[in-house]
């Protein structure tokens, strides 16, 4: 018989109950704690990226001891994100069919960016065909500030995005939203393959 695994949603009103790690976080060694809870959701991927995990994506963020039990804690990319369901129930499968007890808190704040995105998630995403997004700065510990640029700082300051199929820099944007919203779609004007761009966050 497995164990029973949970899920809930915490908002951004709510504290958490313990900080999280900021930035990417690498495979756990075997030495570190829950490092078997932390193996099998190695298995659990992202369900629009199938290529990559949700520890890799940045998205797992904890597994800790609580007083009610074991939490494992996910953020999704955005709010709105409509794989944010699947993602629960794939965690809570998975730890159910392993037989962990663990409760599934969603947390959707500090709210996650690309700058959580392992080394591996972003070499996975371009052999994937899709270009990993540029430093966003928003993963920064303590930064909480919105900043503001004028229209012509932000006209001069437009991305060179690499081409995942052949490496050129000579590509341009054909549309601010490609297969998914957190996508742009661009089109290399040297193989002339089009190709989503992960925008940053």
């Amino acid at each position: 018989m497995h164990a029973n695994a949970t899920s809930c949603t915490v908002h951004a009103e709510q504290p958490a109950t313990s900080a999280l790690p900021d930035g990417p976080i690498a495979r756990k060694e075997p030495n570190e704690a829950h490092y078997a809870t932390w193996s099998v959701l190695e298995s659990v991927t992202d369900p629009e990226i199938p290529v990559v995990n949700l520890r890799e994506m940045g998205i797992l963020r904890a597994v800790r001891q609580t007083a009610t039990g074991l939490e494992v804690v996910i953020t999704p990319t955005y709010s709105g994100c409509p794989a944010m369901s699947q993602m629960e129930d794939d965690v809570v499968n998975a730890l159910a069919t392993a037989g962990v007890a663990a409760r599934v808190l969603t947390q959707i704040a500090p709210a996650w960016s690309t700058d959580w995105m392992t080394p591996e998630a972003r070499e996975k995403l371009r052999a994937y065909g899709i270009a990993p997004p540029h430093p966003s700065g928003c993963g920064t510990a303590g930064v909480n500030v919105i900043q503001f640029a004028s229209k012509k700082t932000a006209a001069s300051a437009e991305l060179t995005v690499a081409c995942p199929q052949c490496g050129s820099h000579n590509t341009t944007e054909t549309s601010h939203f490609g297969s998914t919203a957190c996508k742009a779609l661009y089109r290399c004007l040297n193989c002339l393959e089009p190709f989503d761009y992960f925008k940053p966050y």
